[in-house]
């Protein structure tokens, strides 16, 4: 089984011709909500990218009673999730606020409201019995996320943790105990920098050099994702793997990272190498990008076994990152 303990969100979404600076108003024809939130996300592009029938996969979180609270379990439901361990609280249900250039980039506020009341106790031990990956972000807090990761330690569990959004100055202290019950750590270009200053004390500004030094400091495989460039692994005794994104041309690139995340714990859940689940995850974070909203865009297995197969291509999963 794979379980993701973390956020669940209703996103609303605006597009716009450029994301408002400072100070500015910019207007958008409409705003429309989708469906969201990092660990959600995350578990919907798992659940419809699961292969093997035997591997459940399983979202841990919190909702509101408002008007989202049951249209976002509802939703997890629908896409096939265990959702047993996700509780309604008093607290409104956490709510993103995100706007798309027409480039496809965006820009996201996001109000945590229940996903502050996630706990790590509501896993069960007979849960945890049954999980093999256990999936983490930074949108729950900090402090429950470690103590689920320590568990599933002690369960023998794999730990993928999602540091993002970034780590701050204020998560300091906490940063090496996560990366001590993290066996593949995934970040994009600038967690990846932010996160290996927090632990050194210096801004290194080379993405690829603090990857390893993450991978290296702390016996983990470091994973970089890096948007049309596809992904970049660092491993422990330096070794590189490197997968490729496909060449698309994105209408809205919300949810591509939690999209990668979710197929990437499937591949490893299903027992692949972590390059060939990289290079399953990139195409489906690839494909993700062609639909406006975060889990509306995300492929199912049919459609990631057909694009690998049409962009099979010698190199792949060989080729060193540049």
């Amino acid at each position: 089984m794979i379980l993701i303990f973390g956020s669940i969100n209703m996103d609303l979404v605006a597009r716009v011709s450029a994301i408002a600076r400072p100070g500015e108003t910019v207007l958008s024809p409409r705003a429309e909500s989708f469906f969201g939130g990092k660990g959600a996300n995350q578990a919907v592009a798992a659940a419809r990218a699961v292969r093997d029938p035997s591997i459940g996969v399983a979202m841990a979180g919190a909702i509101g009673s408002d008007s989202f609270g049951p249209a976002c379990l509802g939703n997890l439901r629908e896409n096939g999730l265990d959702v047993t361990a996700i509780r309604t609280v008093s607290e409104p249900t956490g709510c993103a606020f995100i706007t798309v250039d027409a480039g496809g980039e965006n820009a996201i506020t996001v109000a945590s409201g229940a996903n502050l009341a996630v706990r790590s106790q509501d896993l069960s031990d007979e849960l945890l019995s049954k999980t093999t990956v256990l999936v983490l972000q930074m949108e729950v807090p900090l402090e429950e996320s470690l103590a689920a990761a320590t568990r599933a330690r002690a369960f023998g569990i794999k730990v993928v943790w999602n540091l993002a959004p970034a780590p701050t100055d204020r998560d300091r202290h906490r940063i090496p105990e996560i990366l001590a019950v993290t066996d593949v750590l995934v970040v994009n270009e600038h967690e990846a920098v932010a996160t290996a200053a927090l632990v050194s004390g210096k801004d290194e500004g080379d993405y690829q050099q603090a990857a390893t030094q993450l991978a290296h400091g702390f016996g983990l495989a470091c994973v970089v994702t890096a948007g049309s460039r596809g992904a970049l692994a660092l491993l422990p005794d330096g070794s590189r793997l490197h997968a490729p994104a496909l060449p698309v041309t994105p209408t809205d690139t919300t949810g591509a990272g939690d999209t990668f995340v979710g197929v990437m714990a499937v591949g490893l859940a299903e027992g692949l190498d972590l390059t060939t689940a990289m290079e399953q995850a990139c195409c489906a974070a690839s494909l993700s990008c062609l639909k406006l909203g975060a889990q509306a865009g995300m492929p199912r297995r049919e459609e990631i076994d057909r694009a690998l197969a049409e962009n099979a291509a010698p190199a792949l999963g060989v080729k060193l990152y540049p």
